[in-house]
């Protein structure tokens, strides 16, 4: 079974939060005092989260990608990606994570059926790092990536939030890591997810990087895989790994979006930056999965064609990354 949304699009990939809470403040995806606490019951239980999952793979959903926040501090976190592994019909399970966890639950979530994992990484110099996260440890982001390579993942890829005058020139050493390691690492513009005055001045454009990197490596590009996101590839001649770049700003991948999400409290989203949302929590404590399923295909239904954020505008309604699922 197939979804299409009005534009065309084959619908195939669900990003699923667990949580909104995070034990990093990235200036980037949450305010400084973090987010406001919610109550137990505001927060899907792990069988809501599985149901929520089974009923998408049912219509067609192929991916799951598990958010926060972050999604390790959750407990019971192993056992419920083992569950969502067992889902027939789901041909990948992935997750993101900021990599704090990862030294010890590396190999864990190896055996839970994980098969890739996206780690946040935005700077190599421990002082930038710290400023980034606001108070977060480099050394044991970098042990876990190291675990997470032990633990046999087959796909690692380590995203960097490129920020003009904070970790921009880092670019090329980040880049660097791909030579001997097959990991894949993708440069992401700025983009205002938050509140932030003067926001423009932090973006460093995709074409940008690209003719930055030009001075230091020869590449060339790399077909792109069926549910591999929104990164556009290249491969430095030589490496083991590839980079890409994730442009929503300046050249935005909205034709070829396949995505939607659903929060942790149950809030249905055809797009990170839509208003409009389904709340889910009603119809599956009801049990009824009829409907859940209607609910689904009226959120695709209303997936808009592009966002709103532009390199000229930004009529975007500001967001709490992490209380979206990233």
């Amino acid at each position: 079974m197939n979804l299409v949304d009005p534009q065309g699009r084959r619908i195939n990939y669900l990003r699923l939060s667990v949580t909104d809470r995070c034990n990093l403040r990235c200036t980037y995806c949450m305010p400084a005092k973090g987010v406001q606490k919610l109550g137990h019951s505001d927060i899907l239980s792990y069988e809501e989260l599985r149901k929520v999952a089974k009923v998408a793979v049912s219509l067609g959903v192929e991916k799951v990608r598990i958010t926060g926040g972050e999604p390790l501090v959750r407990k019971g976190i192993l056992g419920f990606l083992a569950s969502l592994a067992a889902l027939p019909g789901l041909k990948h399970l992935v997750l993101t994570t900021n990599g704090v966890f990862l030294k010890e639950m590396a190999s864990d979530l190896r055996g839970a059926g994980v098969e890739s994992l996206n780690i946040s990484l935005d700077s190599l110099k421990p002082e930038t790092f710290s400023q980034i996260t606001r108070g977060g440890e480099l050394r044991r982001v970098l042990e876990g990536i190291d675990a997470a390579e032990r633990a046999g993942f087959p796909f690692i890829k380590i995203n960097m939030v490129v920020m003009r005058g904070v970790n921009d020139a880092e670019v090329a050493e980040f880049a660097a890591l791909t030579l001997d390691r097959p990991h894949r690492v993708r440069f992401i513009e700025y983009m205002p997810t938050l509140p932030k005055e003067g926001w423009r001045s932090l973006t460093v454009s995709g074409a940008e990087l690209m003719s930055r990197l030009s001075r230091h490596f020869q590449w060339q590009p790399v077909q792109k895989e069926a549910l591999s996101g929104p990164a556009t590839y290249w491969q430095i001649a030589g490496a083991a790994g590839m980079i890409g770049v994730i442009t929503p700003i300046s050249c935005h991948f909205c034709n070829d979006c396949n995505r939607i999400r659903v929060t942790s409290t149950g809030l249905a989203k055809s797009c990170l930056f839509s208003e409009g949302t389904i709340d889910l929590k009603p119809l599956l404590r009801e049990g009824d999965e009829a409907y859940l399923q209607e609910a689904l295909r009226r959120v695709i239904d209303a997936k808009p064609q592009r966002h709103c954020l532009t390199e000229t505008s930004t009529e975007c309604p500001p967001i709490a990354m992490s209380q979206v699922g990233g």
